[in-house]
C-alpha cells in the first residue's frame, strides 16, 4: 500500500506540507489511468461526488467506508487516507473517548512544541523513545 505523498516545503526551516485528501486521490486515480467515472462506478458513488472529493469541495468528509474503498481501489494506505480526510478511524474511537480529557492537552502540547510532536511520531513509528 502506498501512503499519501508528503512533499517537502521550500525551506528546511518550514515543516513538511502534506497534500490534501483530494489531491492525493486525484493523483492516485490518474496514476492508475482511471477516469472519475470509472472510479466512481467501482466505488458505487456518483462521479460528481467523487469530483467534489478530489477538489476538496465536498460539504462534509466522506464516510470511513467510502474512504477505505477509495484507498483499496487506488492502492493507498487505508488508515493514512482516513486520517488525511479528517476522520478518526472507528477502531480508535473507544480509546479517544476513554482519554477525552487528556486529548486536548496532548494536541495542544504537540502543536506548541514541534520537538515533542516529532518525538511522539518517531516513537509511534518505532524509531525512537519518548523522553
Amino acid at each position: 500500500m502506498r501512503s499519501p505523498v508528503v512533499r517537502p516545503s521550500c525551506t528546511e526551516e518550514e515543516p513538511t506540507v502534506e497534500e490534501s485528501f483530494g489531491t492525493v486521490i486525484r493523483r492516485a486515480r490518474t496514476d492508475l489511468g482511471l477516469s472519475q467515472r470509472e472510479l466512481a462506478k467501482m466505488l458505487r458513488v456518483d462521479f460528481t461526488y467523487l469530483s467534489k472529493l478530489e477538489n476538496d469541495r465536498a460539504d462534509y468528509a466522506a464516510k470511513e467506508d467510502v474512504i477505505r474503498s477509495i484507498a483499496q481501489h487506488l492502492e493507498l494506505d487505508e488508515e493514512s487516507l482516513v486520517f488525511l480526510a479528517g476522520r478518526t478511524p472507528q477502531r480508535y474511537e473507544q480509546f479517544l473517548k476513554k482519554h477525552h480529557r487528556e486529548m486536548p492537552k496532548l494536541f495542544q502540547r504537540m502543536a506548541e512544541n514541534p520537538a515533542f510532536a516529532e518525538q511522539v511520531f518517531r516513537a509511534a513509528s518505532g524509531e525512537g523513545k519518548l523522553r
